[in-house]
């Protein structure tokens, strides 16, 4: 049976077929397109037009013209057009035509996925075969799979074209950019593929990763040509600007030609997941090669299992993937795949990219794939060699995608999202600043640090110790070597690694929140078909134990949530809400798990589980209830926390018909009684920490938002409550309580009035030092002083927070202007050897005491028989400041003294820098920087002038220490930080506040 039989005859089957129970509700068929030609503005060089004649090329397509003028005539560029459009040819070409021309330039090609830059490494090599050239460029790829040998061989002797990964740049050249100085400084182009893939968490990581490649580029006097290719989303200009800074022209109108497809919309009577498996099966029998898509990982390991336990004709001919895999598993299925050993796989998003998998005719789609750019790049994954081919999306038992069930038209008419990054979330742009100070020194006056965000950033990364300033605060230095390894640039978190067995072989990682709601002790792990138990957690070495086993059943966690709002950024009214979008901090406690059967999801039972919180700051938007509305709802005696619940889940169930994102980058809160906005409340949070702009968009179109989650409610012929409309598979609280009707009359209420426009009185402060709630004077007490509490000089008293347990209060801490500090050292009899170490401290004895008066400005010395008169003066003063006061001299005392010295307020100078730096500085180094002067003597020094009773020597070398620590005191007190010489020999600040 030919081809288009075989599609034709399938889609007749799963029409008329009783036993699949598929209901088809709507059928589109996308007719062939002719291609439409052009030809660039100026004739290619000869090398050129041997390879497009070798490879039986006649013309270029439209798009590929345009798109190679432009890149031909210097412009940053970037081509949006359906998968199997052509893009490669479009940068292939000209950077060969360059490489040609100047065998010394250079190109850096970045694909998100290792498998991409196997195969784009293939087709160029291919192109320059056709060349008939003398000299042929070398072509390298750079990633993790590259051997260290390898990787030295490539920076001594860069090629003229490296293919590498967003994770290598940002991990292993960007640092090391000094090894590629011939690469850097002889760059040409960047050409960027998949580029709608940079968005969310990954895109804002990745704005700054190329930020961070300018800066380099241009240090070794480079502005080196981007070319972004991109899938069809609506802002691809926009996102290459947000990414790189930078002007980009766009190409959006295609000229490819494509063949005849087929887009079948369905709804299951059974359940989206095994009438997938029936269709899948049916597929395999009339031999079409299928890729089955789903929604999460767990999804795709258990539909290979079932279709592999289906029979031994499919035993070794369907398999998963995901993200996860080992490089190496990942390679052999797309190598079988390609080779036709395969006839399926079920995959998540992984395999949404160009990757080369061979010729595929059909795509299933189990669940709204969370987009429309990402159903059309689905979609576009069969029938790329312009056979007939055919995409049926089947819709779970949830709400959008039973929204689209009933709206197809209104499916197939919507553009593809927009794709959203947040350059200045705080923790993101954060990080990066850390990581470019540390690529090369940041300087004040640079371009990326001239907007309010970076500014504020930077203030808070110096005053917490993770940048330093140079002396006169005009470039900053990362005060670590190699930060970059604490970045994971496709998320905000930590990753764990994954180990089975007792041999403890690593099959994986996993991101750190997937770790904690999917790894944690007592959950069920599928990888490639095997099922684990996870027996450990471990948050310290970010690591998961498995054990191999059988088990009949899955598991889900269930969690408890808390949010508070740090911050209002706007507000408005949607006809009787207030909606507010703002800063928040929300807390996430897993508080058990559920077990349920594997085969047809019979509830098991909940086991507890105690795991630490999860806490973070994000953005979100909440909708303050009007306490009328809950009212009328008891009043009609139906559940208004299942009602507020319920309205939760169809908001997040329904954003992602506005926005480009997926419903698990999102998460919600509903409470019946929230303290700071005073009544009910609705909170949908942006998932990542610092927030990644979703909310912030659903903001601006709320009132659309809610129109659309009233229709839901109102289309769906469930009686309480279904997976159609206001349940959600990811809640924490297993549905429970939900409340559809409830829900459906909060919406009605609410959208009966028009928007007023008005400014709405903010009554949820910002929790900070220029917002106070309530004011109390407090003065702060003597033992809180070196224990976290912040000292305030006289004169510059300011608002300083603290947080009581009970009620969220902002306490004014204020110091008196006559506070009354000393300054301390002690010389000893004895040293450390002589005591048998540094812990005996206790018995080296007392040479002398020198204190410094700040009240009177005059010096006081106390001898070892005068200990206790030392203490009594000690016990009368504000402040004790020392160096190295807390391990030493106040240990030196307790062996003449039963006194708790350490319940003194006590300011220890290096105990401060080395809790801010992370090693230690002398008192010597710290006051020829700072100060510009040295100490006279030393200890051993001291020690002899003991022995030989020259104490009046003793005493002056001890007083002047003293002078030393208070005059840095001083500087650190008036300035906010002292100076020191780093490893790289720049003078810089070590912020101090006391």
């Amino acid at each position: 049976m030919n081809l288009t039989k075989a599609i034709s005859s399938y889609l007749a089957k799963i029409k008329n077929d009783p036993s699949l129970a598929l209901d088809v509700v709507w059928h589109e068929v996308f007719e062939s397109k002719e291609a439409e030609y052009g030809q660039p503005s100026k004739p290619w060089s000869e090398p050129v037009q041997k390879i497009l004649a070798a490879r039986k090329i006649p013309g270029l397509f439209s798009h590929q013209a345009q798109a190679i003028d432009l890149i031909r005539d210097k412009k940053n560029v970037v081509v949006a057009t359906p998968t199997a459009s052509g893009k490669s040819l479009i940068y292939n070409l000209p950077v060969l035509e360059t490489v040609f021309t100047r065998p010394d330039s250079r190109a850096l090609y970045l694909f998100p996925l290792k498998a991409l830059a196997q195969d784009q490494k293939k087709s160029l090599q291919e192109l320059l075969s056709s060349a008939g050239q003398e000299f042929v460029p070398e072509i390298c790829i750079y990633d993790g799979d590259t051997k260290p040998w390898q990787r030295a061989k490539i920076r001594q002797r860069p090629p003229q074209i490296l293919i590498t990964n967003p994770d290598m740049l940002h991990l292993s050249i960007l640092p090391y950019h000094h090894l590629w100085r011939d690469f850097f400084q002889n760059l040409s182009f960047v050409v960027v593929d998949e580029v709608h893939t940079y968005r969310g968490v990954m895109g804002s990581h990745m704005a700054w990763v190329f930020r961070r490649l300018l800066r380099v580029c241009r240090y070794y006097g480079q502005e080196p040509q981007f070319v972004f290719c991109s899938a069809t989303i609506k802002n691809p200009q926009e996102l290459s600007r947000n990414l790189t800074d930078l002007d980009v022209a766009c190409i959006e109108k295609s000229g490819a030609p494509s063949g005849k497809k087929h887009f079948l919309m369905a709804r299951s009577l059974f359940g989206a997941a095994q009438t997938g498996l029936k269709l899948l099966e049916l597929a395999l029998k009339m031999g079409l090669r299928t890729i089955v898509y789903t929604q999460s990982r767990k999804m795709a390991e258990l539909l290979a299992i079932w279709m592999q336990d289906k029979g031994k004709a499919f035993k070794d001919k369907v398999c998963a993937y995901r993200a996860g895999f080992l490089p190496e598993e990942r390679r052999n299925i797309e190598a079988r795949l390609s080779r036709g050993d395969l006839l399926a796989v079920v995959s998540t998003s992984a395999l949404e990219l160009g990757i080369d998998i061979g010729h595929l005719d059909l795509c299933l789609m189990v669940g709204y794939p969370g987009s429309i750019m990402a159903t059309w790049q689905r979609m576009g994954r069969v029938g790329r060699s312009g056979q007939e081919a055919a995409a049926i999306f089947i819709g779970h038992e949830d709400a959008l995608d039973q929204y689209f069930l009933h709206h197809p038209k209104e499916f197939l008419g919507l553009e593809p999202e927009k794709a959203v990054i947040n350059p200045y979330n705080p923790v993101i742009m954060g990080r990066h600043l850390v990581c470019a100070a540390a690529d090369l020194p940041v300087k004040a006056d640079e371009e990326m640090l001239q907007n309010k965000e970076a500014q504020k950033e930077i203030d808070c990364l110096l005053a917490s110790g993770k940048l330093i300033a140079s002396a006169d605060r005009s470039e900053f230095y990362a005060p670590g070597k190699y930060p970059h390894r604490h970045v994971d640039i496709r998320g905000s978190g930590q990753i764990f690694n994954l180990f089975a067995g007792q041999e403890r072989k690593y099959i994986g990682h996993i991101d750190e929140y997937r770790a904690y709601h999917e790894t944690h002790p007592g959950a069920i792990y599928l990888h490639m078909g095997e099922t684990y138990l996870v027996q450990n957690l471990d948050p310290d070495t970010r690591s998961v134990q498995l054990k191999a086993m059988k088990a009949p059943y899955f598991t889900r966690v269930r969690t408890e949530k808390s949010t508070e709002i740090l911050k209002v950024f706007r507000a408005k009214t949607v006809g009787r809400v207030q909606i507010f979008h703002g800063k928040l901090r929300v807390t996430e406690k897993i508080v058990g798990y559920e077990k349920r059967l594997t085969y047809g999801q019979r509830f098991l039972g909940v086991a507890p589980l105690n795991l630490p919180p999860l806490i973070f700051e994000t953005e979100g938007m909440w909708l303050a209830i009007p306490k009328d509305i809950q009212d009328k709802i008891e009043q009609k005696f139906l559940h208004f926390m299942g009602g507020i619940h319920a309205l939760e889940h169809i908001l997040i169930a329904i954003m992602p018909l506005l926005i480009l994102t997926d419903r698990n980058d999102l998460g919600g809160i509903s409470i019946p009684m929230h303290a700071q906005v005073q009544g009910p409340a609705v909170f949908i949070y942006d998932g990542i920490p610092g927030g990644l702009g979703l909310t912030a968009q659903a903001f601006v179109q709320a009132r659309e938002l809610l129109e659309r989650a009233d229709g839901v409610i109102g289309a769906c012929d469930c009686e309480n409550g279904c997976p159609k409309c206001v349940h959600s598979p990811k809640c924490g609280s297993g549905n429970r309580p939900l409340d559809k009707e409830a829900a459906g009359l909060i919406l009605d209420m609410i959208l009966e009035e028009k928007d007023r426009e008005e400014i709405i009185a903010i009554a949820m402060p910002e929790i900070k030092k220029d917002s106070p709630v309530k004011v109390r004077q407090e003065a702060p007490a003597k033992n809180k002083v070196d224990s976290g509490q912040s000292y305030v000089p006289p004169g510059r008293e300011e608002l300083v927070l603290s947080e009581s347990q009970s009620e969220k209060t902002i306490f004014y801490s204020y110091v008196k202007e006559n506070q009354r500090f000393a300054v301390l050292d002690i010389e000893t009899r004895r040293s450390a050897q002589e005591v048998g170490g540094w812990g005996n401290a206790h018995k080296m004895g007392i040479s002398c005491v020198v204190v410094y008066d700040g009240q009177k400005d005059s010096f006081l010395t106390f001898m070892q028989e005068e200990v206790p008169d030392l203490i009594s003066y000690l016990t009368g003063v504000d402040l004790v400041v020392g160096f190295n006061i807390l391990k030493f001299d106040y240990n030196v005392l307790k062996g003449h003294s039963d006194f708790d010295l350490h319940s003194l307020p006590t300011l220890d100078i290096l105990n401060r820098v080395h809790t801010r730096l992370g090693y230690r500085l002398s008192l010597d180094h710290l006051a020829k920087y700072t100060l510009g002067v040295s100490k006279s003597a030393n200890g051993l020094l001291a020690l002899r002038w003991w022995k030989e009773g020259k104490i009046d020597k003793i005493i002056d070398y001890c007083r002047q220490d003293v002078a030393i620590t208070r005059d840095l005191y001083l500087f650190g007190r008036d300035n906010g930080y002292l100076l020191f010489r780093n490893k790289a020999k720049k003078i810089v600040r070590v912020p101090v506040d006391w």
